[in-house]
């Protein structure tokens, strides 16, 4: 797990958040990030009990509050049970981030790689947990949102939507509808005053995803990056906190990239 020497700002004072997939890597990091930042979170995992235990164990190490829940994110029914265990907890929830990912292989030799030979099982697999996912979550929490009358809704996604370096069909396609659905959900649930966003990362220095990248490829990305450097798991992490704070409050429908200017959509 990466740590920031940057003082985190009290930015989620008072604000309960969600994150899926968050018992490693990215997800991981946004839950501590915004537990530092003031927030009480629930840690979501699917299969990684100890992990994500062991994610609430260094937030409550470091005077925050959160919980460990295990739930699938293509099933309703057990999302609507996690937002209920939140609101029974913690009386709210301000903040939701869609992090989880279902299974993958990033191997640039897969089938999934061509068109000749990728399968529509590899669209089903990525589409069903990366949209049918966020759109169950998103369900699941929209009632206390509304309720409430405002909420953050931050879909995470990847920067190969704007710049297939490796054609990863399967994982991109769906990664891309996200944009589509984020864009819906800000259109009707402004009234409401929920805010939907999507911040798209690159290869991040250092998640599991990119822990077999070599020094070799994260220098060649820093040299052609405006910033001349990595986006690290704790850059992309506070992107977040911004997006999920009240200083973004007038931005929604937006799908940003956060790393370091290599892809300007």
């Amino acid at each position: 797990m990466e740590n920031s020497q940057t003082v985190v700002p009290a930015l989620l004072t008072g604000k309960v958040a969600i994150v899926t997939g968050a018992s490693r890597g990215l997800g991981a990091q946004i839950a501590q990030q915004m537990a530092a930042a003031g927030a009480n979170v629930c840690v979501n995992y699917l299969h990684s009990k100890d992990a994500a235990e062991a994610v609430v164990a260094d937030i409550e190490a470091s005077g925050g509050q959160a919980f460990a829940y295990q739930g699938d994110v293509t099933d309703l029914a057990q999302m609507q049970a996690m937002a209920a265990e939140v609101v029974k907890r913690f009386g709210r929830i301000d903040i939701l981030v869609n992090n989880a990912l279902p299974s993958y292989q990033f191997n640039p030799r897969a089938d999934y790689t061509s068109i000749e030979t990728v399968q529509w099982a590899h669209f089903s697999q990525q589409i069903d947990g990366i949209v049918q996912g966020a759109v169950n979550t998103v369900q699941a929490v929209l009632s206390q949102m509304k309720s409430q009358n405002m909420g953050k809704i931050i879909n995470i996604s990847t920067n190969l939507i704007y710049n297939p370096v490796v054609t990863y069909y399967d994982y991109t396609t769906a990664k891309s509808a996200l944009i589509g659905l984020t864009r819906n959900l800000a259109s009707e649930l402004g009234q409401y005053g929920i805010r939907v966003n999507l911040l798209a990362g690159g290869l991040l220095k250092t998640t599991d995803a990119s822990s077999l990248t070599t020094e070799e490829v994260f220098d060649h990305i820093a040299t052609t990056t405006p910033l001349r450097q990595a986006t690290s798991v704790t850059d992309f992490a506070n992107a977040v906190l911004l997006m999920a704070s009240d200083l973004s409050a007038a931005m929604t429908g937006q799908s940003i990239a956060v790393d370091g200017g290599l892809t300007m959509p």
